[in-house]
């Protein structure tokens, strides 16, 4: 409804919230039901139909999703300009809800700069392995057929000289594009970065790899 990205697909189920003391009515199949009160400012209507704001529904969220889809569902509304003052104040108002805990931790983790789902879960794969925090969409100026370039890096470790990329289902969607991503990790690599390319499959099937990867681009910067 407010076009927010998930890692996973939703469940069919559906989540009502109620206010205390209502009529239960016909329970539907493939609805829960929650008794919550909810403060007028936490509800808004889409396509004519009353739902909780992007607010709260990012609060909601992060008390219930696992760790890393509860953060890519955060990085993407404070993207889209949803502070992380408005997000505190919601929870605030809600801080006798199940999960407000862990709601916190999304909340402080969240980072408005990921710039997509996949990189929000890199962020999260990376604090869980110990890597430092790296620095988000870096503006590094290459030199390319004569002329200065600005790029932008997902992910740079300066200090280390490295440089994360994470490759989406689109992003080489052309041969030109591909090739000019071959020319800007070659100019990149000239002036001393380490380049690692990431996709969702070595998130999903081999981030122990990913972060070896990584190790070895620092120790070689530090190397060098």
């Amino acid at each position: 409804m407010h076009g927010l990205p998930l890692l996973s697909p939703p469940p069919e189920e559906v989540t009502l919230t109620r206010p205390p003391g209502a009529a239960r009515g016909r329970t539907a199949s493939g609805t829960r039901f929650l008794t919550a009160r909810l403060p007028p400012g936490h509800v808004t209507t889409r396509y004519g139909i009353p739902v909780t704001t992007i607010g709260r529904t990012v609060v909601d969220l992060a008390r219930t999703l696992p760790f890393a889809g509860a953060v890519a569902v955060a990085d993407a509304a404070i993207h889209r300009r949803t502070g992380k003052t408005l997000l505190a104040g919601v929870l605030a108002d809600g801080t006798r809800s199940p999960g407000t805990d862990r709601a916190r931790r999304v909340l402080a983790f969240s980072d408005g700069r990921a710039a997509s789902p996949l990189e929000s879960w890199a962020r999260v794969v990376f604090a869980e392995h110990g890597l430092p925090a790296p620095d988000l969409q870096t503006r590094i100026s290459v030199l390319m057929d004569g002329e200065y370039h600005d790029y932008r890096a997902d992910f740079c470790w300066e200090d280390r000289k490295t440089i994360v990329e994470t490759d989406g289902l689109s992003k080489y969607d052309s041969g030109q594009r591909a090739i000019d991503q071959l020319k800007r990790d070659r100019q990149l690599r000239e002036r001393g970065y380490k380049v690692v390319h990431v996709t969702w499959a070595d998130l999903r099937d081999r981030p122990q790899v990913v972060i070896e990867r990584i190790r070895r681009a620092f120790a070689a910067a530090t190397a060098y």
